[in-house]
């Protein structure tokens, strides 16, 4: 293949990064770190505990109610902030504006919900503050494919799959510096995220784009939700595979109704038992990511660290399937978590240079992150029937299948240097 016909998101860069890596990478952890703390605490904490204090025995179907429709919300926000960030011409940089304005509605959303008195302002709220992050999480992930060169973008990935996981840690930590159910662990989350992201953001440089501005229009919109699959299987199977790792993650988010209903852990001592699993799932996920990170890199290939994970995962949530006691949990977290780190340490690089076209970079990254919200959706609208079919066993059963044929399906992604040979179509870039 002649130089020319290589693919610009994947082309070694001429110069220095826009941002030097000494500074990009402590600027990325901080705005991941808002970003993950500040949407996973409410999701396996906060949501919880303020549901059950406004529907009571309704609370998990009031859950399910509100982690679904927000994730809908994070569905469609997140390819339409890729398309606006991709034509954002903003003298503050087409990335940084929406990191800052995506983190700043994040925040409010986060504040607001202490006045929330019914189930239905707690989904209007959540659904806004989905929609913020969504916002600043495609803006995050666009910088890294703008500036971040490839050979060291295993390195990346593998230190944002660990802050995907130090984020639920620190921000269930910051929210149990004050009592179960107060307003201020909503407060100190939405504002630590904020001011998290503020300073990453002018650690970024970010130079407005001199490039024409793509067209924004009702079609330029529809089209932020569409690929064909057809010309580019590499990277609808990338996306397929994604949902459905992600599929056995979003179990985390039913862990402490688990703890609640299934071995009677109370409303005041949730907060530190989930605080204990996630910091063993941390650790796991932290080791194995940094292993996988640095191996994947090493070796050159990426299909053995996620058949490795999904069928790690799928082991795991069977063995969650059959908890009877908190330290089974904890060991079934740990290797869930384990599972996770090692698919994170290696899919932000594989979803990266099975891109179609280097000119809809945020766009194309946002329709990859589809696979990432839709879980929170769907997953939430299938878990009362899957609970009331066959209680928490059907729940986990059913996602450890999912992690499987996760497995099964990254072997209809290419490996690192074969994307363009028979059988898996080249990415299409525009001259």
């Amino acid at each position: 293949m002649t130089a020319h016909q290589v693919p610009a998101a994947r082309r070694q860069p001429d110069s220095e990064p826009v941002t030097p890596l000494r500074r990009f990478i402590p600027a990325m952890l901080l705005t991941q770190l808002g970003f993950y703390a500040a949407l996973t605490t409410p999701l396996q904490l906060l949501l919880v505990l303020r549901l059950e204090s406004i529907a009571g025995a309704d609370a998990p179907s009031a859950l399910g109610v509100v982690t679904g429709f927000g994730a809908l919300c994070a569905v469609v926000a997140t390819p339409i902030g890729g398309r606006l960030s991709d034509r954002t011409r903003a003298r503050f940089g087409r990335r940084r504006t929406w990191i800052l304005t995506g983190s700043l509605v994040f925040a409010l959303a986060l504040v607001a919900m202490t006045a929330t008195t019914a189930v239905w302002q707690v989904v209007l709220l959540w659904c806004l503050a989905q929609a913020g992050g969504n916002f600043q999480f495609a803006a995050n992930v666009a910088i890294v494919a703008d500036q971040v060169p490839p050979p060291r973008r295993g390195l990346v990935s593998g230190l944002v799959g660990l802050i995907a996981a130090c984020g639920p840690l620190a921000g269930i930590a910051a929210a149990n510096t004050f009592p179960a159910g107060a307003r201020g662990q909503w407060l100190v989350l939405g504002v630590a995220a904020f001011g998290l992201t503020l300073v990453a953001v002018l650690l970024f440089r970010d130079p407005p784009s001199a490039e024409p501005r793509p067209p924004l229009n009702l079609r330029a919109l529809a089209g932020a939700f569409w690929f064909n699959a057809y010309r580019h299987p590499a990277f609808g199977w990338a996306w397929l595979v994604r949902f459905l790792i992600m599929c056995t993650y979003s179990a985390g988010g039913y862990t402490t109704l688990f703890l609640m209903q299934r071995l009677g852990v109370s409303a005041a001592g949730v907060g530190a038992v989930a605080l204990e699993v996630g910091l063993i799932s941390v650790v796991c996920l932290g080791i194995s990511s940094a292993l996988a990170g640095y191996a994947s890199d090493a070796v050159g290939r990426q299909r053995p660290f996620v058949i490795f994970a999904g069928i790690l995962a799928a082991l795991a949530l069977v063995l969650m399937s059959t908890a009877g006691s908190i330290t089974t949990v904890l060991v079934a977290s740990g290797l869930l978590g384990f599972a996770v780190g090692t698919f994170l340490a290696v899919d932000l690089a594989l979803c990266m240079r099975v891109l179609p076209n280097a000119e809809d970079t945020a766009k194309d990254l946002a329709i990859i992150n589809i696979a990432v919200a839709l879980p929170q959706s769907l997953v939430p609208f299938a878990a009362p029937a899957l609970l009331a079919l066959g209680g928490y066993p059907a729940l986990y059963l059913t996602l450890a299948g999912l992690g499987l044929l996760g497995a099964a399906g990254i072997l209809r992604v290419p490996e690192v240097g074969r994307e363009h040979t028979p059988g898996h179509a080249a990415p299409i870039t525009r001259a």
